[in-house]
């Protein structure tokens, strides 16, 4: 359910405007720039790197022992016209990485996965019964309109 590495994404183009980079390199700086917080891994990296090569948005340099990965033009297109393009992205990424393993994040986390439990198994006891399929849709509703307003 979670979009996976968008913002993983942009941090690369970040880094290959300011300079080319090897894998290695990059997920070295990814882990500096968040104060070491975020621990970069290659099952993350590599196959942001690989949709950023099948979008054109990046080249690869393969002539040299290191693979040295370099923006292009369409990566700086994309990069300039993104609400990532600000100057101020390092200092969401660092924010946002802190977030990312702080004890409260880690708390929404959990009673997210607890309350989707709870939701397959409500969804599952409602097969057949419409007023209980209804009173379920309602509710789901209601929080999502409350979650709407209040945030």
């Amino acid at each position: 359910m979670r979009k996976r590495r968008g913002f993983i994404r942009f941090a690369i183009l970040h880094l290959l405007n300011e300079e080319p980079m090897h894998g290695y390199q990059i997920m070295k700086e990814l882990e500096a720039r968040s104060n070491h917080t975020y621990s970069a891994s290659a099952g993350t990296i590599y196959p942001a790197l690989q949709e950023l090569l099948d979008q054109q948005l990046i080249t690869l340099d393969t002539s040299t022992d290191k693979k040295i990965y370099t923006i292009d033009t369409n990566g700086k297109k994309q990069l300039q016209s993104s609400k990532h393009a600000n100057a101020d992205f390092w200092t969401e990424w660092q924010e946002r990485m802190t977030w990312r393993t702080s004890k409260e994040a880690t708390q929404l986390r959990d009673a997210l996965d607890h309350w989707e439990i709870a939701l397959r198994k409500a969804m599952k006891q409602t097969r057949g019964n419409r007023a209980r399929s209804k009173e379920l849709i309602a509710l789901i509703e209601e929080m999502t309109n409350r979650l709407k307003n209040n945030h």
